[in-house]
Protein backbone atom coordinates (compact mmCIF):
# COMPACT_ATOMS: atom_id res chain seq x y z
CA UNK A 1 0.00 0.00 0.00
CA UNK A 2 2.76 2.34 0.87
CA UNK A 3 4.47 1.53 -2.59
CA UNK A 4 1.33 2.20 -4.42
CA UNK A 5 1.08 5.58 -2.52
CA UNK A 6 4.67 6.86 -3.38
CA UNK A 7 4.32 5.98 -6.96
CA UNK A 8 0.93 8.08 -7.42
CA UNK A 9 2.57 10.96 -5.21
CA UNK A 10 5.46 10.90 -7.60
CA UNK A 11 3.54 10.53 -10.61
CA UNK A 12 1.33 13.49 -9.23
CA UNK A 13 4.11 15.67 -8.92
CA UNK A 14 6.33 14.36 -12.26
CA UNK A 15 3.19 15.53 -14.38
CA UNK A 16 2.95 19.04 -12.40
CA UNK A 17 6.73 19.62 -13.10
CA UNK A 18 6.09 18.70 -16.75
CA UNK A 19 2.87 21.02 -17.33
CA UNK A 20 4.49 23.77 -15.33
CA UNK A 21 7.77 23.57 -17.35
CA UNK A 22 5.74 23.97 -20.74
CA UNK A 23 4.21 26.75 -19.63
CA UNK A 24 7.54 28.66 -18.20
CA UNK A 25 8.94 28.12 -22.50
CA UNK A 26 5.41 30.20 -23.29
CA UNK A 27 5.57 32.46 -21.19
CA UNK A 28 9.20 33.11 -21.95
CA UNK A 29 8.41 33.71 -25.91
CA UNK A 30 7.27 37.05 -26.77
CA UNK A 31 4.33 36.75 -28.30
CA UNK A 32 4.90 39.25 -31.74
CA UNK A 33 2.77 39.91 -34.73
CA UNK A 34 5.12 39.85 -37.33
CA UNK A 35 4.34 41.58 -41.03
CA UNK A 36 6.26 39.18 -43.33
CA UNK A 37 7.99 35.86 -42.91
CA UNK A 38 11.30 37.41 -43.73
CA UNK A 39 11.18 39.28 -40.28
CA UNK A 40 9.95 35.98 -38.65
CA UNK A 41 12.48 33.74 -39.80
CA UNK A 42 14.98 36.13 -38.51
CA UNK A 43 14.33 35.24 -35.41
CA UNK A 44 12.54 31.86 -35.90
CA UNK A 45 14.39 29.93 -38.84
CA UNK A 46 12.92 27.17 -39.48
CA UNK A 47 9.55 29.11 -38.72
CA UNK A 48 6.57 28.75 -35.96
CA UNK A 49 4.28 25.49 -35.82
CA UNK A 50 1.29 25.15 -33.73
CA UNK A 51 2.32 21.50 -32.22
CA UNK A 52 5.43 19.07 -32.19
CA UNK A 53 3.42 16.73 -33.87
CA UNK A 54 2.51 18.90 -37.00
CA UNK A 55 3.87 17.58 -40.10
CA UNK A 56 5.28 19.59 -43.02
CA UNK A 57 2.96 18.99 -46.41
CA UNK A 58 5.50 21.57 -48.47
CA UNK A 59 8.19 19.38 -48.91
CA UNK A 60 11.74 18.93 -47.07
CA UNK A 61 12.97 21.75 -44.90
CA UNK A 62 16.36 22.72 -44.18
CA UNK A 63 15.53 24.02 -40.16
CA UNK A 64 13.18 22.40 -37.43
CA UNK A 65 10.59 24.70 -36.25
CA UNK A 66 10.07 26.50 -33.57
CA UNK A 67 6.74 25.37 -31.65
CA UNK A 68 4.46 27.36 -30.20
CA UNK A 69 0.52 27.44 -29.95
CA UNK A 70 0.43 31.15 -29.56
CA UNK A 71 3.05 32.27 -31.36
CA UNK A 72 1.30 30.45 -34.33
CA UNK A 73 -2.05 31.50 -33.80
CA UNK A 74 -0.79 35.36 -33.84
CA UNK A 75 1.10 34.57 -36.77
CA UNK A 76 -1.34 32.18 -38.71
CA UNK A 77 -1.87 34.22 -41.65
CA UNK A 78 1.59 33.23 -42.96
CA UNK A 79 1.21 29.77 -42.70
CA UNK A 80 0.05 29.52 -46.68
CA UNK A 81 -0.42 25.87 -47.40
CA UNK A 82 -2.05 25.53 -44.05
CA UNK A 83 -0.20 22.68 -42.82
CA UNK A 84 -0.05 24.28 -39.07
CA UNK A 85 3.60 25.52 -39.45
CA UNK A 86 3.80 29.46 -40.46
CA UNK A 87 6.91 30.36 -42.63
CA UNK A 88 8.85 27.15 -42.69
CA UNK A 89 12.17 26.97 -44.58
Amino acid sequence: MKKLLAILVAFGLLLGVSITMSEVVEAKTKIIHYKNCKELNKVYKGGVARSSKVKNKGGKTKYKPFVSKALYNKNKDKDRDKDFIACER
